[in-house]
């Protein structure tokens, strides 16, 4: 059976470079679904040190850029996070993709608004100083953690809910959407996936890929949808590894390519 075709589809958080990152289901979701519109929610990265990046981490963006292309008809938006911060000088150029601090379009007769939500989160927009030398730390931790990575998941679990980010994120990110008369606003940073409507506008965030529970939203006629990523039985490949990408810029550039048109068609705007 052919995928259903979505309008939009709204992925974030995904951390690349963390050892906690999921990019190869992330990769899966994006090629089992037909989409006019992939928007990229931000923290896409968990810093700027691309040698943390691995083989998965390199097919992943692989995978962008080559959606990114024209022959492709699918409009590709990354939208910057506070862990992006810095790459929007060269986004453009790795995968062909421009990036906007927030993106607005019209679908279905209402405005949609996707920002990532660190704007409404005042302890973030307060410790800018300390975030870089904090995420590097949290990375340490990850690669000195259990192969399952509990540690590092309690932590980002317990962080977001002492700093109570998803009920901050979501009042300023429904404020905002009434100030610049928004009907649906999407937000990640949380890694929350979450849905609240207040006074005929409705609130979503995209959750995350780092945590147990991976999520990405979409968006059709019948509106919008919360999905939670459910491994298949052909998505497991127990010869897979998730090695170090020696040589990560030649996957990429293989990946970037454009052997896999054929079997891919675009949804017709």
């Amino acid at each position: 059976m052919d995928p259903h075709a979505y309008n939009t589809l709204i992925l974030s958080d995904l951390h690349l470079g963390a050892e906690t990152s999921h990019a190869r289901e992330a990769t899966r979701v994006l090629k089992q679904n037909r989409f006019q519109r992939l928007i990229l929610l931000g923290d896409i990265f968990a810093d700027l040190n691309f040698a943390r990046l691995t083989k998965e981490h390199w097919k992943f963006l692989g995978y962008i850029r080559k959606l990114s292309n024209p022959k492709r008809n699918v409009e590709v938006v990354w939208v910057e996070g506070n862990h992006d911060h810095g790459l929007t000088s060269i986004m453009s150029h790795l995968v062909g993709v421009q990036v906007y601090q927030e993106y607005a379009w019209e679908y279905d007769r209402r405005r949609h608004l996707a920002i990532h939500g660190h704007q409404f989160d005042g302890f973030q927009v307060n410790r800018v100083r300390l975030s870089r030398l904090g995420t590097s730390l949290y990375l340490q931790l990850q690669k000195l953690d259990f192969r399952s990575k509990p540690i590092a998941r309690l932590i980002d679990r317990l962080n977001t809910r002492w700093l109570r980010m998803s009920p901050k994120v979501a009042s300023g990110a429904l404020a905002y959407a009434r100030e610049h008369e928004a009907e649906r606003i999407f937000c990640g940073h949380t890694h929350e996936a979450v849905h609240i409507e207040q006074d005929g506008i409705h609130y979503y965030n995209s959750g995350g890929w780092v945590d147990s529970r991976l999520t990405y939203l979409t968006i059709d006629e019948e509106g919008v949808r919360i999905h939670e990523y459910q491994e298949r039985a052909d998505d497991r490949d127990s010869g897979e590894e998730r090695g170090e990408a020696d040589s990560a810029l030649a996957d990429f550039a293989d990946e970037a390519g454009l052997l896999e048109d054929v079997d891919y068609e675009s949804v017709g705007r």
